[in-house]
């Protein structure tokens, strides 16, 4: 078996994930596809404190890029089909549309649980609700309301304050009957019939067995991680790592793409479980990196690999009391090279054109070089985000030595 020191498998990761590619002078469709084939996937999430989630990873990779780029990628014309729809794919995800046969297989698994919430939305409503996408779509959830309206919600489960609507065209979308044909404004999903969202060619490919589909997934994870364990692998995609009777499963995957010469087995110093090297991996001599992580990028969002591969103990503190938040709100680790050397808490102050800085905070193993490559990266962010200055507050060591760099 092979052995990677940690320093190899995460520059292993790292170029795995697109920080070795060369950058394009103006990003371009061509680099957002480049891009989300090192991803795979880019993660929705509602907070907007500081940017998106899924516009942040394509900025880390590329820098300073048209987020029209993406809208333009979620939607579809004679000429230019669509390349991007959302789905529960990691989470919540923007993912490319040839992936929905291979999400086939989860859509009748939610199918058969009416759901995965704990909830179930009213199949009485179900047909009357398809009715009204075909008949007015695309729609929101909050269009369709009034006319669905079944009495006051409830608060039996955490979703106590989802319409009717809602819970109906939820589980419509996860089963694949309908489609998320975008999201407006307010950062509301807009739903549609699949066929009016999703190329002809996606929705007539056929369905692979459910173990094909978990096999394809794993083979994806695989690229992106470039080195994994197997339940990292699993984790890329949420899929099943052990095997059941009957059910598809990672861990047969891994064994037969092991066995096929794709993933070879290796040790990486330090870690406790197996590993697997993509064949095409490409371990460079050195990463160039500067960037900032979103909370929700691939490099950072299964936390056991973070720390794992850079020694980085990372948890989101959004749902902490205030009081007992130990770095912040919104808090991004920072890429130098190929280490995670400092973290800041972030936020975009639009009313008053200024990027926020609450808290810096460097890591044991930072350069000296920290506070300066960070103050530049914080210029290029704010600029990014139409935003003119940047102001650091006082908590954290790294704070007065990025407030000095940034007064340079």
């Amino acid at each position: 078996m092979d052995q990677l020191t940690k320093l190899q498998a995460r520059r292993i990761a790292l170029a795995a994930q697109g920080f070795t590619d060369r950058p394009h002078a103006t990003p371009s469709m061509a680099t957002l596809e480049r891009t989300l084939a090192r991803t795979g996937v880019l993660q929705v999430d509602s907070v907007n404190v500081l940017q998106r989630a899924h516009f942040m990873p394509l900025y880390s990779r590329t820098g300073p890029y048209d987020v029209e780029l993406l809208r333009r990628a979620q939607t579809h014309t004679a000429r230019r089909p669509r390349r991007l729809v959302e789905y529960w794919a990691h989470v919540q995800a923007l993912m490319p549309v040839e992936l929905w046969p291979l999400m086939r297989h989860r859509m009748e698994k939610y199918r058969g649980e009416r759901g995965k919430w704990g909830f179930t939305a009213d199949p009485r409503l179900e047909p009357r609700v398809l009715d009204a996408v075909r008949e007015r779509g695309p729609v929101t959830a909050r269009d369709l309301e009034d006319d669905l309206s079944t009495g006051p919600r409830t608060r039996e489960h955490w979703g106590w304050n989802w319409s009717e609507a809602r819970k109906v065209l939820d589980y419509l979308y996860l089963v694949g009957d309908v489609a998320v044909a975008g999201r407006n404004s307010q950062f509301e999903v807009v739903y549609d019939l699949p066929e009016r969202v999703l190329p002809a060619a996606v929705l007539a490919a056929p369905t692979p067995t459910p173990q094909e589909a978990v096999t394809e997934l794993v083979r994806r994870a695989a690229r992106s991680h470039g080195v994994a364990s197997a339940a990292c692998l699993a984790d890329y995609y949420r899929l099943r790592l052990q095997p059941a009777p009957g059910k598809a499963s990672a861990k047969a995957a891994v064994d037969e793409l092991v066995e096929s010469g794709e993933l070879v087995p290796v040790a990486v110093q330090g870690w406790k479980r197996a590993a697997y090297l993509h064949r095409d991996a490409r371990l460079p001599r050195r990463v160039g990196a500067r960037a900032l992580l979103s909370p929700f990028d691939p490099v950072v969002w299964e936390r056991s690999r973070a720390e794992a591969l850079f020694d980085f103990f990372y948890r989101i503190e959004i749902y902490v009391p205030a009081e007992k938040r130990i770095h912040g709100y919104y808090v991004l680790p920072f890429l130098l090279g190929d280490r995670l050397v400092a973290r800041v808490d972030l936020k975009a102050d639009r009313a008053s054109g200024r990027l926020l800085v609450p808290g810096a905070f460097a890591e044991a193993s930072a350069p000296p070089e920290t506070a300066d490559e960070l103050a530049g990266e914080l210029r290029r962010l704010a600029g990014w985000l139409g935003l003119d200055d940047v102001i650091v507050g006082e908590r954290g060591a790294l704070s007065r030595a990025l407030g000095a760099a940034l007064s340079r």
